[in-house]
């Protein structure tokens, strides 16, 4: 479930998504505007329109997990998954010392 990491930076994103916005009361939609950009920076247009969904997502533009509020979710679970990891550890010594004072106590 690794994403690879993409080749093109937080500021080239962002100029990106920043220059979609500026021109696009210079082309009839949105798309065009999107394809436009797109081929100056060298990504593909569903790329650049997916950039600018999460800008808007992060702006409270359009509804949705923000940049952040995904971060620290993804933050959460893998500290639950610890957390989770090392209790069951926790268990298993319990049990395991619990049954060696058992077994101390059967033999004398």
């Amino acid at each position: 479930m690794n994403k690879k990491p993409s080749k093109f930076s937080p500021e080239v994103r962002e100029r990106a998504v920043r220059l979609v916005r500026e021109q696009r009361d210079e082309h009839p939609s949105l798309w065009a505007a999107v394809e436009s950009i797109a081929g100056m920076i060298g990504c593909t247009p569903q790329t650049l329109h997916e950039w600018i969904k999460r800008d808007q997502i992060d702006q409270g533009e359009r509804a949705g997990v923000t940049t952040d509020e995904r971060e620290r979710l993804k933050a959460l679970e893998r500290e639950n998954k610890e957390l989770r990891r090392a209790n069951e550890i926790l268990k298993l010594a319990s049990a395991f010392f619990a049954q060696a004072e058992l077994d101390r106590r059967l033999k004398s």
